[in-house]
């Protein structure tokens, strides 16, 4: 395997990296230089992520002038949290590899104003261009910016929302879409269980959204029901499709980097939507043969643990020059191991589960 990762140069003025640091949660960007491979692009940068943002390694959002790689905007994530720093690209693709659209993900190394900051996970914005790429229709996207996002009509606090698309940011698309998202909501809380199944078809493509499910489910991230997420309604089938983001708390551990036991999160899962839908037997049986094929396929041991390894190779030449990293071999191995234990027990676990659904 090449170890090699790009290096991106990021040059902020002092002046305005001082104002980004003294307001962390400043929504104007500030402008800067990103050098690559002999080439230089202007961009805007902000601080992206919550509670990340008052952590010492800082994650960014570069928004480009003129285009990078045929994107718009990449995202340049810390994982500071997971001291593996391989959950978040290991989640990411592991739904793309069950069929779900999910923004590609690379490694790379970060420097700003000539000090090295460390490895950093390149994301790809769910936008226009991530669907121009893929090769596939048009449609607004909304991203489910808080757990406000949760499907229901009312907040995690249980008050009644301000709006029906309160937790959500629409990234592309018009206010006929933001209506079309605020119907979804509607008919999920308020169609009569008799009419439910035809009309949810006419606004969700359901199949996909069972495919996230079991996605969400083996990777066990419990913030993945409520936010974490987002909506693509392709505007050929005028349904609404889910995707994932943000996946660090998984496989075993949560945002904060502690652990979680492998049965947390019950192969039913949460929110309201989900509990609608698996209410009715066809879509309870489309989950069950969903989930059945990715436990005895995909989410194993013996599918997972070589990808898990080439990762932890891939960044093993690199940890210790990380400022922010403060541990030994012998951790990173143990976090391998922690992984595959989980992929393991949380195998066993559903498939124990399935009986039930």
């Amino acid at each position: 395997m090449n170890n090699e990762l790009l290096t991106y140069s990021l040059f902020i003025h002092p002046k305005d990296l001082k104002a980004l640091k003294q307001n962390v949660w400043r929504k104007r960007p500030v402008e800067a230089k990103l050098s690559t491979q002999n080439k230089s692009y202007k961009v805007d940068v902000i601080y992206r992520g919550e509670f990340i943002r008052n952590m010492k390694k800082k994650s960014y959002q570069l928004i480009f002038q003129k285009g990078f790689q045929g994107a718009r905007e990449i995202h340049l994530n810390a994982e500071y949290k997971d001291l593996s720093l391989i959950r978040n690209k290991l989640s990411l693709d592991f739904f793309q590899d069950i069929g779900v659209l999910s923004p590609n993900s690379n490694y790379v190394l970060l420097s700003l104003n000539g000090t090295f900051q460390g490895i950093y996970l390149q994301l790809e914005s769910l936008d226009e261009h991530l669907l121009k790429k893929r090769g596939l229709p048009s449609g607004s996207i909304h991203y489910a910016v808080n757990d406000d996002a949760n499907f229901s009509l009312l907040t995690p606090e249980l008050t009644v929302k301000e709006a029906l698309d309160s937790g959500y940011s629409r990234k592309y698309g018009t206010t006929q879409d933001d209506d079309r998202l605020k119907d979804l909501i509607y008919y999920i809380n308020l169609a009569s269980d008799r009419d439910f199944p035809e009309i949810i078809e006419d606004i969700l493509d359901v199949e996909k959204y069972l495919k996230w499910l079991v996605g969400v489910i083996c990777t066990q991230n419990f913030d993945g029901f409520i936010q974490n997420y987002a909506l693509y309604k392709n505007e050929e089938t005028d349904l609404f499709e889910i995707s994932p983001w943000d996946y660090d708390g998984t496989w075993g551990k949560d945002l904060n980097g502690g652990d979680t036991a492998f049965d947390y999160i019950p192969i039913e899962g949460y929110n309201t939507l989900t509990a609608r839908l698996l209410h009715y037997e066809k879509y309870r049986k489309c989950y069950k043969e969903q989930m059945e094929e990715v436990l005895t396929t995909k989410f194993t041991p013996t599918y997972l643990e070589p990808i898990v390894q080439d990762l932890f190779t891939l960044l093993e030449p690199h940890r210790d020059r990380d400022p922010y990293i403060n541990a030994s071999r012998l951790d990173f191995e143990e976090e391998a191991h922690q992984i595959i234990r989980f992929i393991q027990d949380r195998n066993h676990f559903l498939t124990s589960q399935l009986k039930d659904l």
